[in-house]
């Protein structure tokens, strides 16, 4: 199994208010199960694990550090500040998030499987160390 994770860049619209982000595409909102909003202080680590059998799609604003291994092969990419990415991690695909910044910075992330804290989809795999 060689599962393929997808990183896209995402628009983002700015104005004198602030910015807006469309986090997912139309093809992906039927298969949506659980959305959930993840604050992350300067230098903290949201992650290191992976799913059993769920699919994370997770955006991702700057400035961060995403890692992921997958299939034995371990990949890297900074989010600048000010840009925002969206990740697709298959099951399987151990992933961290890592807040580079000197400010909070906001996760999003949205799941094809509702989460049940009676039977845990996540398994701890450290990428980045806290």
């Amino acid at each position: 199994m060689n599962p393929e994770v997808t990183v896209s860049e995402v628009r983002v619209i700015r104005d004198a208010r602030g910015w807006v982000i469309e986090p997912v595409d139309e093809q992906d909102l039927h298969g949506i199960r659980n959305v959930h909003v993840v604050w992350t202080e300067p230098g903290h680590v949201r992650g290191n694990h992976y799913h059993r059998e769920t699919t994370e799609l997770l955006l991702v604003t700057g400035p961060a550090r995403v890692c992921w291994e997958a299939a034995g092969r371990r990949q890297e990419v900074e989010v600048p500040a000010g840009v925002a990415r969206r990740f697709v991690f298959p099951p399987g695909v151990a992933h961290a998030i890592q807040n580079t910044g000197s400010e909070p910075i906001v996760l999003i992330a949205f799941t094809n499987r509702p989460h049940d804290p009676t039977r845990p989809d996540t398994v701890r795999q450290v990428l980045i160390d806290a």
